[in-house]
C-alpha cells in the first residue's frame, strides 16, 4: 500500500508540473499566433492512451490510437490534445519547430508566417523560457501556500530538554549528543533543517554551542567539512533525540539478520554502551564500523547476546519500528499572515534553489555519482501516507528543480535552444538548420543515458536491500 500512496503522490506531482510546464510555451506561442500542432501531458511513443481535437467545429476523440485519425490533419489550425502512456514529460508540438519528435519534414517547405521560424528570435525566445518561467514561478506560489497554510515548525533550542542528537563524526569538533546549537553565523537557530542546509549549502562554519554542563563555546568547523560528511555519510549531521525503539523490518541477508535480530527486538546496548536514545544505538554502531560487536538484546521477557558485524558505514541493515521524539514540546508550529507568509514563501523557494545548485559540488564525486537516482528515488520524496502538506512541499521542490534542469544548456531541453536563440540575437544569424537537429539528437541521447543510468542505480538500490 505504502508504494501505491507514494506512486499516486508522484503521478499527481508529475501531471501538475508537466501540464503547466508546457502551458509555459503554448501560452506565448499563441500570443505570437504560433501553431500548436499538439499538446500532450506524458510522451506517446508507439501510440497515445487518449486523442482529443475539434475537427471543423466538431470535437472528436479517440482511444489508444497509434497515429491521429486522418480526418484530423485536414484541420491543422486546431491543437491535438492527448494523454501519452510514458510518464517521462510531455510536449507541445509547435509548428516550425525542430523538438524531441524529430520531425524535419515540415522544415523542408518554406516558412509559413504561423511557424515557429518565422517570428523574431526575441519571440522565440519567450516562448522557449515560458516553461521554466512557470515552474519557477510555482515553487515560490507553492511556498507561499504551505507557509500560509500550514505556518512552520519552529524549535526554541534552550527548550531542548535533552539536546541535540549529533552525527559521531563531529565529536573530534567538540560537538556530541546532548548538546545544543544556539545560533549559526550569529543567527538563533529556529528551524534544524536550515541549520543542516546551512552547513552542507551555505558554508556556515561558525556555531555557539551549549553543553550540557552548562558551559558555551564557539565551534568553527573546517572550511571542507560539508564534502566531508557527505562522504562518510554523515547526514543528517544534527536532529532530534529519539528513544531507540523496537526493532521494525529486518534487511534480508544483512548482518542484522545473520546475527539472529528479529522484529520487535528492543536494542538495549551495544558493546559495553547501554543505549537510550537512538543517537546512541547509532553512535555505538558507527564506532564499530568493519568489526563485530555485541548487541543485548530484549526480546519478549528474554534477554540475548547477539553478535552482528557492523558495515563500513555503520549499520547492520534494519528499520526501527518508530521513534519517539524526546523533546517534542520543544516544538510549536507559527502562523503568518499573508504579507509575511508571502516573504518567507519567497526565501524558502530561493534558498531551496539555492541549495539544489550547491548540490552538484556532490554529483561529480564517486559517492555522488552512485546516488543519483531516477523515478524511485523521487517517489521517495513523498511519504507512505497521504499528506498534503508534504505533497506540496515536494511538488514545489520538484518544480524548481524542474526549472532548474530544464534551463541547463543542454541540447534538447528549454536550456539548449535558449543557447541557440541568444547566439542568434547576438549575431544576427541563425544556427544553421542541420546543426540544430544534430545537438537535438545529441541531446536526447545525453539525457536517455543519464535516465537509463539513474534509474538502473535505483534498481540496484533495491535489489541489494532484498
Amino acid at each position: 500500500m505504502d508504494f501505491w500512496i507514494k506512486a499516486a503522490q508522484l503521478f499527481l506531482s508529475l501531471a501538475i508540473l508537466v501540464t503547466l510546464h508546457e502551458f509555459g510555451h503554448f501560452i506565448p506561442a499563441r500570443l505570437f499566433k504560433t501553431r500548436i500542432e499538439k499538446f500532450y501531458l506524458f510522451f506517446n511513443p508507439f501510440f497515445s492512451v487518449f486523442r482529443r481535437k475539434k475537427v471543423n467545429g466538431v470535437t472528436k476523440t479517440a482511444w489508444f490510437t497509434k497515429d491521429s485519425p486522418k480526418e484530423w490533419k485536414e484541420d491543422p489550425d486546431t491543437t491535438e490534445w492527448g494523454f501519452g502512456w510514458l510518464p517521462l514529460g510531455g510536449y507541445v508540438k509547435i509548428a516550425g519547430m525542430i523538438d524531441e519528435s524529430m520531425d524535419t519534414e515540415q522544415l523542408k517547405q518554406p516558412a509559413q508566417e504561423w511557424e515557429f521560424r518565422s517570428k523574431k528570435a526575441w519571440q522565440r525566445l519567450i516562448i522557449m523560457v515560458g516553461g521554466v518561467v512557470v515552474n519557477l514561478v510555482l515553487g515560490f506560489v507553492i511556498y507561499i501556500g504551505v507557509v500560509f497554510t500550514w505556518g512552520q515548525m519552529e524549535l526554541k533550542p534552550v527548550n531542548l530538554e535533552h539536546g541535540l542528537s549529533v552525527h559521531p563524526y563531529l565529536e573530534k569538533y567538540h560537538l556530541s549528543s546532548g548538546d545544543k546549537v544556539m545560533t549559526i553565523e550569529g543567527q538563533e537557530v529556529l528551524n534544524l533543517d536550515e541549520l543542516n542546509k546551512g552547513i552542507m549549502f551555505r558554508g556556515a562554519r561558525n556555531l555557539t554551542v551549549l553543553h550540557p554542563d552548562g558551559t558555551k563555546e564557539s565551534i568553527q568547523l573546517p572550511k571542507e567539512i560539508d564534502r566531508t560528511l557527505f562522504q562518510v555519510g554523515a547526514l543528517p549531521a544534527f536532529g532530534l533525540r529519539s528513544s531507540a525503539h523496537s526493532v521494525g523490518e529486518v534487511v534480508k541477508d544483512s548482518p542484522a539478520k545473520a546475527a539472529g535480530l528479529k522484529k520487535n527486538d528492543v536494542i538495549l546496548a551495544v558493546g559495553n554502551q547501554q543505549v537510550t536514545y537512538f543517537d546512541e544505538l547509532s553512535k555505538g554502531l558507527y564506532e564499530a564500523k568493519g568489526k563485530r560487536t555485541e548487541l543485548t538484546v530484549l526480546r519478549g521477557i528474554d534477554t540475548l547476546e547477539l553478535i552482528a558485524k557492523v558495515k563500513q558505514d555503520g549499520t547492520i541493515g534494519f528499520q526501527t519500528s518508530g521513534k519517539i521524539l524526546i523533546d517534542s514540546a520543544a516544538i510549536q508550529t507559527k502562523y503568518y499572515g499573508l504579507g509575511q507568509s508571502i516573504a518567507i514563501g519567497m526565501s524558502y523557494g530561493k534558498n531551496t534553489l539555492s541549495d539544489y545548485i550547491s548540490q552538484f559540488k556532490f554529483v561529480f564525486t564517486k559517492k555522488g555519482a552512485t546516488s543519483i537516482g531516477g523515478f524511485a528515488a523521487i517517489g521517495n520524496m513523498f511519504p507512505p501516507v497521504w499528506d498534503w502538506e508534504s505533497f506540496w512541499l515536494s511538488t514545489a521542490l520538484l518544480s524548481i528543480i524542474l526549472a532548474f534542469m530544464n534551463i541547463l544548456p543542454i541540447p534538447a531541453l528549454d536550456g539548449g535552444h535558449v543557447v541557440f536563440l541568444l547566439y542568434e540575437i547576438i549575431t544576427g544569424k541563425e544556427a544553421p538548420q542541420k546543426v540544430l537537429e544534430y545537438a537535438q539528437m545529441v541531446g536526447i541521447v545525453l539525457l536517455l543515458t543519464l535516465m537509463v543510468y539513474a534509474n538502473g542505480n535505483d534498481l540496484i538500490r533495491w535489489i541489494t536491500s532484498l
